[in-house]
């Protein structure tokens, strides 16, 4: 995405780049998601996976998350008109775009102010991001994006190497923030340190498996971590600098 924004104002001790998943992440989109697969499955007719199945494999781009739900499905039309129905389902459902999670527009906002770079890596389609990202005027808003049609589908870290590609970033001054396990693992795979949110598709017990460097229940909390570590960075270059 933009390239030709100032150098970062950030310590180089501090984190650069600031990278999150979309759904269930930033947007609360999660029980649309739902809806819209068990409605395709309906209109393909497929038998219902559960609640929990659906949400187990929010995070993937849609081909790996369907051959997860539906494993036994070995016909590529049949599948592609799942994929299909899913999309025009989850099209209706987002007629009135899904909110974002509380504190999510005033945290993004104090992270460009205090001159983070700003990423997604989404499941999503490069289409479907833009549409979300136009609808709310959020089109120049994110420095970098990467999606799975486009590159590796989660937990691939290949969408994180490509974004540090772009950037000029190190790993180990990006922060992968997400709310699935494939999150995570993709963070780790790259050499990134992560945050798991326990507000989206996966519950913080199942996400502290993955060992996270930070698990939240809200996203106020990314913030107020994040100004806490920038203050001790502050004092330690005060003290090595005497």
């Amino acid at each position: 995405m933009r390239c030709g924004r100032a150098p970062w104002s950030v310590s180089v001790r501090d984190y650069q780049l600031l990278i999150f998943d979309w759904d269930g992440t930033l947007v609360d989109s999660i029980g649309r998601i739902v809806a819209a697969m068990h409605l395709a499955a309906d209109a393909s007719e497929l038998p219902r996976c559960t609640d929990e199945q659906v949400r187990g494999i929010i995070g993937l781009g849609l081909p790996e998350a369907i051959r997860c739900l539906y494993p036994e499905m070995h016909d590529p039309a049949r599948a592609q008109h799942l994929r299909q129905r899913y999309g025009e389902h989850y099209l209706t459902l987002e007629s009135e775009p899904s909110p974002l999670f509380y504190g999510v527009a005033e945290g993004l906002q104090a992270f460009r102010a205090e001159g983070y770079g700003l990423a997604v890596a989404t499941g999503k389609g490069r289409n479907g991001l833009q549409r979300v990202l136009a609808d709310r005027g959020w089109l120049d808003y994110f420095d970098y994006s990467r999606c799975a049609d486009e590159t590796a589908s989660k937990p691939d870290p290949l969408m994180l190497h490509e974004i540090l590609a772009q950037s000029g970033v190190a790993a180990s001054q990006a922060l992968m923030v997400g709310d699935s396990s494939f999150d995570l693992l993709m963070a780790q795979r790259a050499g990134m340190d992560c945050v798991a949110v326990g507000y989206g598709a996966q519950p913080l017990q199942v996400l502290r498996d993955c060992q996270p460097t930070l698990a939240i229940e809200c996203f106020t909390e990314l913030r107020a971590w994040l100004g806490r570590r920038a203050s001790n960075q502050s004092v330690e270059v005060v003290v090595h600098g005497r």
